[in-house]
């Protein structure tokens, strides 16, 4: 039998240990960002006439680093463009379903109980003047507006992209 001198030691050494793994996985940042759930359409050819908004999917937003604020070449030709980005809403407005502003995230619950998307995963919506967007739950939506590639803090944290919202429908599969 081990006396207690050892037993306090040994328990000592295994909590240490443990505090130890512990805040080296919680302070190490993402390697890559997770997998959406949604995976869009084909993208739209750059040559898309000017009216017609450009599909634009999330493996496209995340080449933008984070850390460092560059966008990838694809990504940075779309800033300014009128877009079409799939997605889910978080409401920031007490009035959930009819809004003029919410972030787009791409898999449900992000941002809900759990810590935020990386900013390149989060994409700020501001309605045009006198439009609402009408959410209807937890159903993924297409956002169309024009996307600016642009760090915005929100009550969630940064987000990495604005868009001025024109329309919001839902996403059909």
């Amino acid at each position: 039998m081990i006396g207690t001198g050892a037993s306090r030691r040994i328990l000592f050494i295994a909590a240490a240990l443990l505090v130890v793994v512990f805040l080296s996985v919680v302070h190490e940042p993402p390697e890559a960002a997770p997998k959406p759930v949604l995976e869009p359409p084909v993208d739209t050819p750059p040559n898309a006439p000017a009216n017609e908004p450009i599909k634009v999917g999330w493996h496209i937003l995340a080449s933008l680093d984070y850390r460092t604020g560059k966008p990838g070449k694809e990504l940075a030709a779309l800033d300014g463009k009128l877009v079409k980005v799939p997605g889910f809403a978080v409401p920031l407005e007490d009035w959930a379903s009819s809004v003029t502003e919410f972030l787009l995230v791409p898999y449900v619950g992000a941002c809900i109980h759990t810590p935020p998307p990386p900013p390149n995963q989060l994409i700020y919506i501001e309605m045009e003047k006198d439009k609402w967007a009408f959410l209807n739950g937890w159903n993924p939506v297409w956002v169309e507006g024009v996307i600016k590639i642009e760090l915005t803090k929100s009550v969630y944290g940064y987000v990495g992209f604005t868009i001025t919202g024109k329309r919001v429908y839902p996403y059909e599969y």
